[in-house]
């Protein structure tokens, strides 16, 4: 990580080294931001972050497990000290798209392992970093969620992952309300069926990854509190 102290905006990215996340990072990094690349593994961490910014000037790799507090700690702490900033957070980790299980017999081990990323990994990072946030002067919060955690939408079906998306949704609500005063813009986005590890087949990553990004780099009389697609509203 560089030196402390960048005159660019910092946008960290947890679950950076693939799919959404990775695609997020580069188009960031594209616009100018500094991004920090979160990644539970270092190594794919660095590659994908060379993968990203060839030039390795403004993306940088750090170790960075969502689930757990000491590794969340870490990595504010790290920011902290290498770059005295963070102007975005993008809270994109997430596992366990449970297509095989059903809410009525659902392993109740396993939707705690998904709330504990999904859920709790986003509020962990977000808390973490609310100190630099809160010093930006222009902070945003997004938090990557999906169609599968609307209620207007549930029918059944991938319980672990959905219950964990309609939470990060509340999360991202009362998020919004509080940090709305200190000037914290955070919304959620889903960024559709997309050609990723979890999503076979769907768009491609780039389109996904540019909701996301339009989220992250909102003008100071965006909205906050919003649940959106492509930048449209959908339906919570």
């Amino acid at each position: 990580m560089a030196v402390r102290g960048t005159d660019a905006s910092v946008a960290v990215v947890t679950g950076g080294n693939r799919g959404i996340g990775l695609e997020v990072v580069r188009q960031l990094a594209e616009r100018g931001y500094r991004v920090v690349l979160g990644a539970r593994d270092e190594d794919k961490g660095r590659a994908a972050a060379a993968w990203a910014d060839p030039g390795g000037e403004r993306v940088s790799a750090v170790r960075l497990d969502v689930s757990d507090d000491a590794s969340v700690t870490a990595m504010a702490a790290r920011v902290t000290e290498h770059l005295g900033r963070t102007d975005v957070v993008v809270n994109n980790a997430a596992i366990l798209y449970d297509t095989w299980a059903r809410a009525r017999s659902a392993d109740l081990d396993e939707v705690r392992r998904a709330l504990d990323t999904n859920l709790f990994g986003a509020w962990r990072v977000t808390q973490a970093l609310l100190p630099l946030l809160e010093r930006s002067p222009h902070p945003r919060v997004v938090n990557v969620s999906s169609e599968e955690g609307s209620l207007a939408g549930m029918r059944g079906g991938t319980p672990a992952y959905s219950v964990s998306k309609a939470a990060l949704n509340a999360l991202t609500r009362l998020l919004a309300g509080e940090l709305g005063p200190r000037r914290v813009l955070v919304n959620a986005v889903c960024p559709g069926w997309t050609d990723t590890d979890m999503g076979r087949g769907g768009r491609p990553v780039s389109e996904g990854a540019a909701g996301v990004v339009w989220a992250a780099t909102l003008p100071d009389d965006g909205p906050t509190g919003g649940f959106f697609r492509d930048g449209k509203p959908i339906p919570w």
